[in-house]
C-alpha cells in the first residue's frame, strides 16, 4: 500500500474547532446539505460497567465542514435521526459496528445508507481490519495521535486535545471514500463496498434478537436437544436482565456457568447452588426463577428448536482445507482477504451443506469473483 496520490485532497485540520450547540441548528445545517452529498459521521462512548454504550460524543461533517456534538443535541434532533435512516444520503463511517449499536439503542434507528470504509479498504487491497490510524498513515501520510481513544468522553469541557482528535475521526473520511473508490472501480467492484455494508448492518441487528443468542454460545454444542431449549432459556433471561439493569452479560452470568446449569437442569436451589461456579448471590436473588426456567423448556417441545452449530468432524476439517483452497486461490488473485471473501464460518457451513446453492453469502460479487474456479468447486462438493 502506497502513498496516496496527490490528486486526491484531504481538508487541513481547522483552525478552530466548531460544535453545534442547538437542535435546530443541526435540522438546518442538515437540511441545507446538497442532495446526495456524503456524510462523515463518527461517535464517542463509554462503555466499561454497562450493558448499552453511553454517548459521549458525535463527530459529523459533510462538504468540507466538520462539527462536534453533545449527545443531547443529536438526539434532540429529528433531522439527525432523518438523515441516519435515510437510504439516498450515503454516510461514510470506519468501522461501523459499535457506532451502529449506539444508534439502534439510543435513538432507535436502524442507519441506512452506511459505507463502511474499513471493509472498502479491504476490499481495495489495504488488508484484513486494518486499523484507521495505520490506514492514514499509509495513505496520507499524517500521523494520528491515538492516545485520547479511551479517555473519559463524558467528561466536560472537552480537552483540547480530545477535540482534535474527534475532529481526526472524521477528517480523513472523504478523501479516504475517494482511494477506495478509484480502487474498486478498477477492480469492478464499485457497488461491493454497499452491498457489503448493507449485509454486515443487517446481520449486526439480527444478532441482537435476544431469543437467538444462545445460539453463539458455541461451546453448548454437545448438549442434548432438551438441554439446548433450557440453554437458550437462560439465555434469553439473561438478556432481558442485563438489558434492564443495565450491565454487561458477565456481571449477570457468564456463558461458561449458563451451559453447566443448562447441562446439569437442576430441580432444586440446593442443586443449583452445587453448580460449580455459580454464585450464591445468584441462587439468592433468581434461584427459584431460573428452576422455573429450567423446568418449562423441558417440558417443551424441542422439535423445531435451532440447534447450536457443531465443529467439523475430522473428515470435515479435511474437507475444509481441501475447497479453502479454491477460496484463497481468488483472493491472493484479487487481493481481497480471505476473512472478508470467505470467513470460516461461513466455509464451514459450506463444507456441512456440501453445496453453494441457496448460500446467499456467497451470490453477488462473491460469485464473479469465483466464476472461473466456481465449476471445480461445484464438482468437488457433489462427491
Amino acid at each position: 500500500m502506497t502513498q496516496i496520490a496527490s490528486a486526491v485532497t484531504v481538508p487541513p485540520a481547522p483552525d478552530t474547532v466548531r460544535w453545534i450547540r442547538e437542535p435546530g441548528t443541526l435540522d438546518q445545517w442538515l437540511a441545507n446539505l446538497t442532495a446526495g452529498a456524503a456524510v462523515v459521521l463518527d461517535t464517542e462512548f463509554e462503555r466499561v460497567s454497562t450493558f448499552y454504550p453511553i454517548p459521549g460524543l458525535v463527530q459529523l461533517g459533510a462538504e468540507g465542514e466538520f462539527w462536534l456534538l453533545d449527545p443531547d443535541v443529536a438526539e434532540a434532533s429529528e433531522g439527525f435521526r432523518q438523515m441516519l435512516a435515510d437510504p439516498q444520503r450515503p454516510k461514510l463511517l470506519y468501522a461501523m459496528s459499535e457506532d451502529l449499536e449506539l444508534f439502534r439503542h439510543w435513538l432507535g434507528v436502524a442507519p441506512q445508507g452506511l459505507l463502511d470504509l474499513q471493509i472498502g479498504a479491504a476490499l481495495a487491497g489495504a488488508g484484513f481490519s486494518v486499523g484507521y490510524a495505520r490506514l492514514v498513515e499509509s495513505l496520507f501520510g499524517e500521523a494520528l495521535d491515538k492516545s485520547f481513544t479511551r479517555s473519559d468522553w463524558l467528561a466536560r469541557p472537552l480537552s483540547p486535545e480530545q477535540e482534535r482528535y474527534a475532529i481526526d475521526d472524521i477528517r480523513f473520511l472523504q478523501p479516504l471514500h475517494t482511494w477506495v473508490s478509484e480502487q474498486l472501480r478498477e477492480r469492478g467492484l464499485e457497488q461491493a463496498m454497499a452491498d457489503e455494508s448493507r449485509r454486515f448492518a443487517d446481520e449486526a441487528g439480527q444478532q441482537e434478537v435476544p431469543e437467538q443468542h444462545y445460539l453463539k454460545l458455541r461451546g453448548g454444542w454437545t448438549l442434548a436437544p432438551e438441554q439446548q431449549a433450557v440453554l437458550k432459556a437462560l439465555v434469553t433471561w439473561r438478556e432481558a436482565e442485563c438489558r434492564q439493569l443495565d450491565r454487561p452479560r458477565n456481571r449477570v452470568l457468564n456463558d461458561a456457568l449458563l451451559i453447566a446449569i443448562a447441562e446439569r437442569c437442576p430441580e432444586s436451589l440446593r442443586a443449583l447452588n452445587d453448580v460449580q461456579g455459580v454464585p450464591g448471590g445468584i441462587v439468592k436473588r433468581y434461584g427459584e426463577h431460573l428452576l422455573g426456567l429450567v423446568r418449562e423448556a423441558r417440558e417443551s417441545d424441542h422439535a423445531s428448536l435451532e440447534r447450536i452449530p457443531r465443529p467439523l468432524t475430522r473428515d470435515e476439517q479435511a474437507f475444509y482445507k481441501t475447497i479453502k483452497r479454491y477460496f484463497k486461490k481468488v483472493a491472493e488473485a484479487t487481493d481481497i482477504p480471505i476473512e472478508l471473501l470467505a470467513p470460516r464460518k461461513r466455509l464451514e457451513a459450506v463444507v456441512q451443506d456440501r453445496t453453494l446453492v441457496g448460500n446467499r453469502f456467497f451470490e453477488g460479487w462473491r460469485k464473479e469473483l469465483m466464476a472461473p474456479v466456481l465449476p471445480e468447486l461445484e464438482e468437488l462438493l457433489k462427491q
